[in-house]
């Protein structure tokens, strides 16, 4: 869906309203965490990369990712950018480099890193569970 936008204000505004954290997908997860009577901290600031739900004492790091800002197929994606390119393509060529970083930093802490794309959580949140009660198994 192409969006149309008649000023630089008008998108701005609606860029305002993009959350980085407490998004819909990041909710949906921890409310099915909470109901397998999973415990976690969320937006945990203590360890590289905030991640959106960290289970401490197992030493777990989740992250819900949103499939523009972290460059879900990235390289079939990057070609469809039409504006603004100079701005958006290191944007979120930076984030996803940062993502890398801040993984591998995590595992040689001692972390498991789980990373979901939010459609993931959207079409398969029983799948995603899964993976997260092994990690704690």
């Amino acid at each position: 869906m192409a969006y149309k936008f008649i000023t630089t204000k008008e998108r701005s505004r609606l860029m305002s309203k993009i959350r980085s954290n407490e998004t819909s997908p990041e909710i949906i997860l921890r409310k099915a965490l909470w109901g397998e009577g999973i415990r976690y901290r969320k937006n945990y600031k203590k360890i590289a990369g905030n991640p959106d739900i960290a289970i401490v004492n197992k030493k777990i790091a989740i992250f819900v990712d949103g499939e523009f800002w972290h460059g879900y197929k990235w390289k079939d994606k990057r070609k469809k950018i039409k504006a603004n390119r100079a701005y958006w393509i290191p944007k979120i060529e930076k984030n996803i480099l940062r993502d890398k970083i801040n993984t591998k930093k995590l595992r040689k802490e001692g972390w498991v890193v789980i990373r979901f794309w939010e459609q993931q959580l959207k079409k398969d949140l029983t799948k995603c569970l899964k993976k997260i009660k092994k990690e704690l198994n």
